[in-house]
């Protein structure tokens, strides 16, 4: 009797998940280089023991990312790049190792260290710390993420691409993780004094939670009604018992 209850509950986790994916695009309309994530939603059918009844039930498969790229703007800050293309920028994580990004928004520490915003060092061509002298007066990247200054060249920013985009998991911290090992940019071009700005569209993240509160409030009207339902039956069962 309870599997119209049990199927709305999985309905309204699902949602909530979806209202917190939503939420973190939001969060991060304005943060460089991000890429607004998707849920995905898929049917699960059960065949509970003792039962002639499927269950069919609801679940959150797994989720996807917009790869459309943001809009670029123009800073003039010489550490400031953008990717012109499908690639990714390398980073080096807390763990030591090689993460992924498109927010080009760097900075550069006491020591010369070249830093993400939040403090991972933006790794070479090699998968090491990229760092800067600090007597350079003149920096330059070209659309190979080669960095030079007045006394030439010192490294290369590490840009790869994947076959698959959707492989790459979320990390935190604006980069993402995947096992497969990124290809060598071919279609990728670096620009120096641009940023490549988050792809989320306030307004259809917007619509997007107005939808998903009302499905969840209407689901919740539905389990309200079917739980009196299902206490009035009890009740008169047990009167007539």
């Amino acid at each position: 009797m309870e599997n119209s209850i049990y199927i709305g509950l999985s309905r309204q986790v699902v949602l909530r998940n979806n209202m917190d994916i939503i939420a973190n695009n939001v969060a991060n309309v304005n943060t460089p280089g991000y890429r607004a994530q998707n849920l995905l939603f898929a049917e699960h059918i059960s065949d509970p023991r003792g039962g002639d009844d499927e269950l069919s039930m609801v679940y959150d498969k797994g989720e996807y990312k917009n790869t459309l790229p943001g809009p670029v703007h123009s800073t003039g800050n010489p550490l400031d790049v953008s990717l012109e293309g499908p690639g990714f920028l390398g980073v080096v994580g807390p763990d030591g190792k090689v993460y992924y990004s498109r927010a080009g928004n760097f900075i550069m520490n006491a020591d010369g260290g070249l830093m993400t915003q939040a403090g991972h060092p933006v790794a070479d061509a090699g998968g090491s710390p990229l760092t800067i002298p600090t007597n350079s007066t003149e920096i330059q990247i070209d659309d190979k993420g080669i960095i030079s200054n007045q006394e030439g060249q010192i490294g290369q920013l590490m840009v790869v691409e994947f076959d698959n985009p959707q492989n790459l998991k979320p990390y935190g911290d604006n980069m993402y993780a995947t096992d497969e090992a990124g290809k060598p940019s071919e279609e990728t071009v670096v620009k120096q004094g641009q940023l490549e700005g988050s792809n989320v569209l306030a307004v259809i993240e917007m619509t997007r939670m107005i939808e998903t509160l009302r499905n969840f409030q209407s689901m919740q009207q539905i389990l309200t009604t079917e739980n009196e339902r299902l206490r009035t039956a009890i009740q008169r069962l047990t009167r007539q018992s």
